[in-house]
């Protein structure tokens, strides 16, 4: 597994990708503002991203959970991602 930014070089389409999606907000399929995007987990090898790392908007209300990495930065399955335009919409 390795996180990828917009600084990587070992991989074209990571650069792509981050490029793409660094910063974005983060919304849930509520509409609930859950933060921003931080990095993107993947395998460098195949390809396969398994996690969003979002930072948590400070104002995020109760009732919002998901796993965690040991910053406090949500860890939010691939699989959860609903759409990507202006934000990356998830499923909670």
């Amino acid at each position: 597994m390795a996180f990828i930014s917009h600084y990587s070089v070992r991989d074209t389409m990571s650069e792509i990708l981050a490029e793409n999606l660094s910063g974005k907000s983060v919304m849930g399929a509520d509409g609930t503002e859950l933060g921003l995007l931080y990095n993107i987990t993947m395998d460098l090898k195949t390809g396969q991203l398994y996690d969003l790392i979002v930072e948590p908007d400070s104002e995020l209300p109760s009732g919002v959970e998901f796993n965690r990495d040991d910053a406090g930065r949500f860890l939010i399955p691939v699989s959860s991602v609903q759409a990507v335009k202006d934000y990356v919409v998830v499923q909670h």
